[in-house]
């Protein structure tokens, strides 16, 4: 059983209570259909056994800009997957965040670890959006087409991707730290039109170019007609080609004042953006999410769970290859101001994202656990350093936040704050459980399940369960599912990923418990992907590199759960005679870093003789993993040699009284 007792350690004011947004939204509900809603429990209820009416008011509430919405809201409600949500509406997902264009209110602020700090009006977003979708549209890019970003979180980043949207195409990027393999792992199987790359970026007080990368990127991706550089670092000369041009060049031939963007109308579950899995039984999947979904889903967990006002300043420590990134850009159509960080988080001090709340008066501010566990650890104590009197909110998100965590953040950070751990995640966009402003904050406990997200916790039988720990799933479709993977033409590898565990319902792959205030703990990822510092990593990207190393012949990589974290451990298998030296772990950390990213690269590497597999040929990460946490290992006859499990209860690669 899941303890009951956790401990309030916030509580919303009256005022806050009166001036939320959720609080308003249930006053219309009442309204609009004629019940009484006091509490967010009881809206809650009301959402999920009334999802069309809810997502209907939704729409009404966020005043959601479409050319038209239609009559239906929501048919094949019983098909999960293959609902459809506003079957009939058109609109543009760039057009809701651009709408606020005529004010001179500011939509972007940035600022890198170097010291740049910019700022852009929402005014001067839609004159350079406009100018940047000109040029697109001369280029050729067209509803459906894809257009891919390789770039740090600069406000060039937004603006490609609102000029992306604004022409109905689609948008997908990741971070400059991946390597030529990693992008190409990507962007290879959705074949990008156009590619927005830097010249480089910064991180820890390092300089790292990748104007070199540019070329044989270009080679391994056919598909690209047109690169555009933003330089960033402007550390080298750059010579344009008839494919490579630089920012401003390619926007120079457009004026920033024609008239308004000519949006394209779009279906509600056409695609928008194109997110990757970890990769873990292959290259990474491709994600699609739909202009609708992702619209409607954001600005519901922004104005009723966050509950940003037009105005409030916004941040979120993040990459633009992680899914935050696109949560984050949404704020726009809420009308907050954006602040971007571009570096390490620690860099040049381990408060230095605290200066950022005092500069930018940041309202609500988002960081991962691991970042919240990193400094409590180095006994920084901002309350003391810092004003943060504009600070309201603390989100937190990528590994669950454990209770010495909450108990930081109030004694160290600020006492009266609304502490919300989010979970939810790349394959929904968004979040299955959040925060609420009208909620106490318990110890330890993420706040509540997320409006009209059915969301319940299964034994292995389907069964539900009552505060004790199983399976995350959602037992009814919503919005922002993906619309499917691309190049999946018969949905078999989208059914295989959430719907194969319980035919009908999704499955998350959480391992968490509901609590007895309405609350949801959660204890890790039940399969096996990696999740250092709150960053999910797939195995066989891992494995596509180490083992192009001449002196590996097998490996397998798991992770180890410690001290409210996890670490990446890489067992291999080295040719005959050949001993696992300190500098071949070197070489195999290096071919790792350079071709994947910093974060894939193990903390501990060890030399192993066998490899445990299942009967058809899989390697059996998970038996491995329970293996060296202590655990059982279920399904023993399904291993082709479990006697390879031996060698691995003598491995004790993290000793216990460390």
């Amino acid at each position: 059983m899941v303890s009951n007792v956790n401990p309030v350690l916030w509580w919303p004011s009256e005022e806050r209570r009166e001036n939320a947004n959720i609080t308003r939204f249930m006053g219309l509900a009442g309204e609009r259909y004629g019940v009484a809603i006091t509490g967010y429990a009881a809206l809650y209820r009301w959402s999920i056994e009334n999802p069309a009416a809810f997502w209907d008011l939704m729409w009404q509430f966020a005043d959601i800009k479409a050319g038209r919405k239609g009559e239906v809201v929501l048919s094949h409600q019983d098909r999960m997957p293959g609902a459809r949500w506003f079957p009939d509406a058109r609109l543009n997902y760039a057009e809701n965040l651009l709408r606020h264009r005529n004010k001179d209110n500011i939509a972007i602020s940035f600022h890198g670890e170097s010291g740049e700090t910019r700022q852009l009006t929402y005014q001067g977003l839609h004159r350079q959006v406009s100018q940047l979708a000109q040029a697109l549209r001369n280029d050729g890019i067209k509803p459906g087409d894809r257009v891919a970003g390789v770039l740090p979180n600069l406000p060039e980043a937004i603006i490609a991707m609102l000029a992306t949207a604004s022409l109905g195409a689609i948008w997908s990027s990741c971070s400059p730290d991946f390597g030529i393999p990693g992008i190409v792992d990507r962007f290879s199987q959705i074949a990008p039109k156009v590619l927005f790359v830097s010249d480089g970026y910064t991180f820890g007080g390092k300089v790292f170019d990748r104007l070199d990368q540019v070329e044989p990127l270009l080679k391994a991706l056919p598909s690209v007609q047109k690169a555009v550089l933003i330089p960033y670092l402007k550390k080298k000369p750059f010579k344009a080609t008839n494919q490579v041009m630089l920012w401003q060049d390619y926007l120079v031939e457009f004026s920033e004042d024609q008239p308004p963007i000519g949006f394209v109308p779009m279906a509600f579950d056409d695609p928008l953006f194109i997110l990757y899995s970890s990769g873990t039984t292959g290259p990474p999947k491709c994600i699609v999410h739909s202009v609708g979904g992702t619209l409607l889903q954001h600005l519901k967990e922004h104005k009723l769970h966050v509950d940003i006002h037009p105005g409030d300043r916004l941040f979120y420590y993040t990459t633009c290859g992680w899914m935050m990134w696109n949560w984050l850009a949404s704020g726009l159509a809420s009308g907050a101001e954006l602040v971007l960080y571009d570096g390490s988080p620690l860099y040049p001090r381990a408060d230095s994202l605290f200066d950022l709340i005092d500069e930018f008066r940041i309202n609500i501010f988002g960081v991962s656990a691991k970042y919240i566990d990193t400094i409590k650890k180095a006994a920084i104590n901002p309350k003391n350093t810092h004003n943060l009197s504009s600070l309201n909110t603390i989100l937190s998100t990528g590994s669950p936040l454990l209770p010495e965590g909450f108990d930081y953040v109030y004694e160290s950070i600020k006492s009266d704050v609304c502490l919300s751990s989010i979970s939810g995640g790349t394959d929904i966009i968004s979040c299955f459980v959040l925060g609420c402003p009208i909620l106490p904050v318990r110890r330890g406990e993420i706040q509540c399940p997320g409006l009209a997200m059915d969301i319940d916790v299964y034994d292995d039988n389907s069964q539900s369960l009552q505060e004790e720990k199983g399976e995350l799933v959602c037992k009814a479709p919503f919005p922002s599912m993906p619309i499917g993977f691309w190049n999946d033409p018969d949905q078999s590898q989208y059914h295989a990923a959430y719907f194969e565990k319980y035919p009908g319902v999704w499955w998350h792959g959480d391992y968490v418990a509901l609590t007895e205030s309405g609350g949801m703990i959660i204890y890790g990822r039940s399969d096996a992907v990696l999740n250092p510092g709150g960053i999910r990593i797939g195995t066989a990207e891992i494995y596509r590199q180490v083992e192009q190393v001449d002196e590996v012949l097998e490996s397998l990589v798991v992770g180890q759960d410690i001290d409210g974290d996890c670490r990446i451990i890489l067992f291999v298998i080295l040719r005959n005679g050949v001993m696992l030296s300190d500098q071949l772990k070197v070489k195999i950390k290096q071919q790792i870093r350079q071709n994947a990213s910093p974060h894939h690269v193990p903390a501990e590497i060890l030399q192993v003789t066998d490899i445990p597999r299942t009967k058809s040929g899989k390697t059996a990460e998970l038996a491995v993993r329970n293996i060296i946490h202590g655990l059982p290992v279920k399904n023993r006859d399904a291993l082709a040699n479990p006697e390879a499990l031996e060698q691995y209860k003598r491995i004790t690669p993290y000793p216990k009284d460390k």
